[in-house]
């Protein structure tokens, strides 16, 4: 068994004062060669933005990007014709491919929109760029786990083009959950820690702790607190 622990207060931390954002891993002006990836896991921003702020158009490549909304409502828009909202419950996905522009704003007036922006390195490159949201019934990830990506358009949750699968879980205190990989000789899981603390194969995570784990086949987790957390289970080598 391999491990990484990133405690929430190592992130970078950039603040524009509309945007506020945490990065697990080196982004923008925040470099650290040892926090390059975790796999084919290349971002893992916590953002928060202001009111009537966001970012405006760019563009993106070769990229899968995952969009989770923890509060408020996010507006997107990209040269594929979407205009949507997407809220909390919701999980949006981007396969970039061959070129995409897009924006992304807040859609409130009084309150700020927090989320998460999640950047997968895919299997396959130059496709032809694609959208899709899905809204989770979050009722199915209470004390247990609930699948919100993978690899296969049939499967449930959103797909992109890499062998990943993320899942979400909303615990009990003391209660638990075992998450055994689908692919263990290649990937690894990164676990994140939306709220509360929680026991990872004997390790403590609190709010926000990010902890990659590999060489292994199944995954323990106890909550100790309440506690949400978001699994995601990505090939470990990049090629």
């Amino acid at each position: 068994m391999k491990t990484v622990l990133h405690k929430a207060d190592t992130r970078g931390d950039a603040n524009h004062g509309w945007l506020h954002s945490k990065h697990t891993f080196s982004f923008a002006n925040y470099h650290d060669p040892q926090r390059m990836n975790f796999g084919v896991l290349r971002v893992l921003n916590d953002d928060t933005v202001a009111e009537k702020r966001g970012f405006g158009t760019h563009p993106h490549q070769d990229m899968e990007i995952i969009s989770i909304p923890l509060e408020g409502d996010l507006r997107h828009e990209d040269n594929m014709g979407n205009q949507t909202i997407i809220r909390s419950g919701d999980v949006q996905v981007m396969s970039a491919g061959t070129g995409v522009m897009h924006s992304e704003y807040n859609a409130k007036e009084d309150a700020p929109v927090k989320f998460l922006q999640i950047w997968v390195f895919p299997n396959t490159k130059g496709v032809e760029p694609r959208y899709d949201q899905i809204t989770l019934n979050k009722e199915d990830r209470k004390n247990k786990l609930q699948q919100i990506l993978s690899p296969d358009p049939e499967d449930d949750g959103v797909w992109i083009y890499q062998n990943a699968w993320f899942y979400m879980t909303d615990l009990n205190k003391d209660s638990s959950v075992t998450y055994t990989l689908q692919k263990p000789e290649e990937n690894g899981v990164y676990v994140f820690v939306l709220k509360g603390n929680a026991t990872v194969n004997e390790q403590p995570l609190a709010t926000r702790d990010g902890f990659g784990i590999y060489d292994v086949s199944t995954l323990s987790i106890k909550a100790d607190t309440e506690a949400e957390l978001l699994l995601m289970e990505v090939p470990m080598s990049l090629s």
